[in-house]
């Protein structure tokens, strides 16, 4: 009997996929190959896609999954990738400029000029998306101050996916949660800023139809088919932001808060109300569009094992590699907690953190714990912030990324939040979220919860432990300040 199966086209800034998935999420096949950007022709310092070479690249991938595939009967293609990025199209779909990554730096001198056509504290409490200089809002922006004819030439805007599900398909869309993550979109109504729009001298004409996750977007051309090994005619399915699908892929529920844990620790959560009014005033705040339509992802951001790293560049230079992480724990473990009076204050991307309590007797298990519990409490300030912008109460937090192997600190988060925190046994959270969308885009299912609910997650549990109500006394709730000095929380 043939194995069914889905293939997710997974765009990634380092890495290129292809993976195929049964309808019970198992990954059956999946081929690799390195993604990058490359110097833009202009200026050497700016970077760009190439589209060409990311098509050839997937191309390559899904010829590799051809032998293992054999036996499979591939019902359905579709694509994920990272946001904001995308390009100018002529009526033909040929790019009329190359992609910009969102590595560039040309665009970031537009962002911080970007008052003199909406202030920026408008500019998020419409769109819900954060300032951050690789937006597609200050890509369009560049290219209409220096490149303006080729805006008039243009048949089309389409962001990276809806790029090469043009080129899969020969249609024209918008991948709604690529659309969310633009800072051109009014978030709570869903659709593009008339205001955002007319306030930077862009027109909506430069936007293809908005399409849900699941909505079918075409059939793979013949030629196509051809080159990637696949068969012509497949249902190409919208999927769209890496994000959004790991969300969904994670197993999280309405309400149900999750951390992606890495050198940035991303708090995010899927949301039915999003107070965007608070965005302006919380650093490091932004707000996407689920991939159900209605539904928001607000979340908020801050450096985490960035920090970490510096400690151990700093006090473990000498140890060996592949030891040095768990010799940190252990030295930590053996602190107690409160670290004898040693805090770490701030964040150290910030000038004004600092150290108390170091003294002749600390030593750099103190340091690293401190650190530990510092960023900890960072979570739960954060997470109380979260639960104010998106009007939920959490229960429980679902943890995802490299931090989430990282046991002691696992559990001090959940001392500090005194709630239980389950870590996820999934790597594939993306294309597994994105395969969901592909089940239900064609039918299989009837909905992408209902393919979710065909996948046994597993989850390794912390909860609550003795120290709990320690942490509780040595991290009271503090009172939140927006960037202005008013009280949040």
């Amino acid at each position: 009997m043939s194995q069914n199966v889905v293939i997710v086209l997974d765009c990634g800034a380092t890495n290129l996929r292809a993976v195929a998935l049964s309808p019970e999420g198992m990954v059956v096949a999946k081929a690799v190959i390195p993604n990058a950007s490359r110097p833009g022709g202009e200026n050497p310092l700016w970077q760009i896609w190439s589209l060409d070479e990311i098509m050839a690249g997937l191309g390559q991938c899904c010829r590799r999954l051809s032998a293992e595939l054999s036996s499979c009967r591939i019902h359905a293609l579709t694509v994920t990738t990272f946001g904001v990025d995308g390009a100018l199209v002529d009526a033909q779909g040929e790019l009329l400029y190359p992609v910009i990554s969102w590595k560039c730096p040309r665009t970031a001198a537009v962002m911080a000029d970007i008052g003199r056509y909406i202030s920026p504290a408008e500019l998020q409490g419409i769109s819900g998306v954060g300032q951050f200089s690789f937006n597609t809002l200050y890509k369009l922006v560049w290219l209409r101050e220096n490149q303006p004819r080729l805006l008039e030439k243009a048949r089309a805007w389409l962001f990276i996916s809806s790029l090469i599900n043009h080129r899969l398909t020969g249609a024209f869309t918008t991948d709604r949660t690529m659309a969310g993550t633009s800072q051109l979109l009014d978030v709570q109504q869903g659709d593009f800023s008339r205001r955002i729009l007319q306030s930077v001298g862009l027109d909506n004409r430069l936007f293809p139809a908005i399409a849900d996750a699941g909505d079918r977007v075409g059939t793979l051309l013949p030629a196509v088919a051809e080159r990637l090994g696949l068969p012509a005619g497949l249902p190409v399915v919208s999927a769209g932001h890496d994000t959004q699908f790991a969300l969904f892929g994670s197993g999280a529920a309405l309400d149900q808060p999750v951390l992606s844990s890495g050198t940035w620790e991303i708090l995010m959560v899927r949301s039915q109300r999003v107070n965007t009014a608070m965005l302006p005033e919380i650093a490091g705040s932004t707000c996407e569009l689920d991939s159900r339509a209605g539904l928001f992802n607000p979340g908020l951001q801050w450096l985490a094992s960035g920090v970490l790293e510096w400690v151990r560049q700093l006090c473990w230079a000498g140890s060996a590699p592949a030891a040095v992480y768990r010799e940190m724990i252990e030295e930590a473990r053996s602190i107690p907690p409160g670290t004898d009076g040693v805090r770490l204050h701030g964040s150290l991307v910030d000038a004004a953190a600092g150290w108390q309590g170091l003294s002749l007797s600390a030593r750099r298990g103190h340091i690293y714990r401190a650190s530990l519990e510092a960023l900890s409490a960072t979570l739960r300030d954060n997470l109380t912030l979260l639960e104010r912008i998106g009007h939920f109460t959490s229960q429980e937090l679902t943890l995802v990324g490299g931090g989430s192997r990282n046991d002691l600190w696992n559990q001090i988060k959940a001392d500090v939040l005194n709630l239980p925190i389950k870590v996820l046994n999934e790597a594939e959270t993306t294309v597994l979220g994105a395969s969901m969308f592909a089940w239900s885009g064609i039918g299989y299912y009837a909905t992408p919860e209902a393919a979710r609910q065909q996948v046994a997650y597993q989850y390794q549990w912390y909860r609550p432990g003795d120290d709990a109500a320690c942490y509780q006394q040595l991290f009271p709730p503090r009172r939140v300040t927006s960037l202005t000095g008013d009280a949040l929380c």
